[in-house]
């Protein structure tokens, strides 16, 4: 079946679920079991674990309530651009199952932001789910007028976020990734803040702001962004996004060139995101809150991202690959390894990698 149709029936068939009190109720009970060492205090709110749902999955917020119960502790939902836009022509979503990774050129399909804030201010919750929201910038919009379009966006959805995500790293939305430069990212993400503020989050709360890069900036370019991000003030960088490179694949080259353009996520990214990670929580010495994604496939990957220094993880492919059981086994897992562990909580095992590493 062509992966963006599969995507579909099983997000309707989640939506369904979730809108049926006593069957939602059921399934919650068996896919989100809460595990009280795993709470988490995070950009300014409480969560019931660290383990979040990715930008991409619901670009358009219509299954917060059904995700939640499928067991992730947040959702990010987006991308969402200033304007509606149907994205690039289909085909555009690609599985390469011997690798057990994606490639998309989805192009920011989405209702656009004011659909979306309505949606979001007319939501009657059935769970008390925890809501980021990923913003990006309108094909159709020229790179002069991205400020414009993204501050659009932010007076719309922030007053419904519980954080708020500047995306500069897709690969395809055209000259998207050039907003990653510190010159053109310094005023994106200023004015972004002061919208933010002007327009206040969800009862008048100061919304956190964070920013996504590209696992492909050189380390130079990585270390930039972290110091920005800490002369702004920024709450946050999540690292990483998806990847142009092929590099590594075992998937057949005719396969993978078939394919096409478009950002690779899944497990060949595992790595490099990980080094990303290593590197920003080192430059930034844990001043700056960090989420890792990208190849987080096994509580495993996900402890290994917390003691590099993440503080929150995100996951979207494996769930593709692994069915709906996937975000319990990774939460379970994880919940094992941290009482397994001589760190009292999830806090204190953030960055323990780098502070041995480090240590004299």
């Amino acid at each position: 079946m062509d992966p963006e149709r599969a995507h579909h029936l099983a997000f309707g068939a989640l939506r369904t679920a979730a809108r049926v009190p006593v069957l939602r109720t059921a399934v919650a009970r068996v896919l989100a079991p809460r595990h009280d060492v795993l709470r988490t205090h995070a950009l300014g709110l409480d969560l019931p674990g660290p383990f979040g749902l990715a930008a991409g999955f619901d670009k358009n917020a219509t299954g917060i309530d059904a995700l939640t119960m499928a067991g992730f502790d947040f959702v990010e939902v987006g991308t969402v651009t200033g304007q509606a836009q149907p994205g690039n022509p289909r085909t555009r979503l690609f599985r390469l199952p011997a690798d057990r990774a994606l490639v998309n050129r989805m192009g920011f399909n989405n209702d656009g932001s004011a659909a979306v804030a309505r949606r979001l201010a007319e939501r009657r919750p059935a769970f008390d789910a925890r809501l980021g929201v990923n913003i990006g910038k309108t094909k159709a919009v020229p790179e002069t007028e991205a400020v414009a379009d993204y501050v659009t966006s932010t007076e719309r959805l922030a007053p419904h976020a519980g954080y708020l995500v500047v995306n500069v790293s897709s690969p395809n939305t055209p000259g998207l990734r050039d907003l990653q430069a510190t010159e053109q990212l310094r005023p994106l993400l200023t004015a972004v803040r002061e919208a933010a503020d002007r327009v206040g989050g969800p009862g008048g709360r100061r919304v956190p702001l964070l920013v996504k890069i590209a696992p492909d900036l050189a380390d130079e370019d990585i270390d930039a962004v972290a110091d920005l991000a800490l002369d702004l003030g920024l709450d946050g960088i999540i690292a990483t996004n998806t990847t142009i490179a092929r590099d590594g694949l075992v998937t057949d080259t005719a396969e993978v060139e078939a394919a096409g353009a478009g950002g690779l996520s899944g497990a060949p990214l595992r790595e490099r995101s990980l080094a990303v990670l290593r590197r920003l929580h080192r430059r930034t010495g844990g001043r700056v809150t960090l989420v890792g994604v990208g190849g987080i496939e096994t509580a495993d990957d996900a402890w290994e991202r917390v003691l590099a220094g993440a503080t929150l993880v995100q996951g979207y492919s494996a769930f593709i690959y692994r069915g709906p059981l996937w975000p319990r086994s990774v939460r379970t897992g994880l919940a094992a390894r941290l009482r397994e562990s001589p760190y009292a909580t999830l806090a204190d095992a953030v960055g323990a990698d780098n502070r041995k590493a480090d240590a004299p």
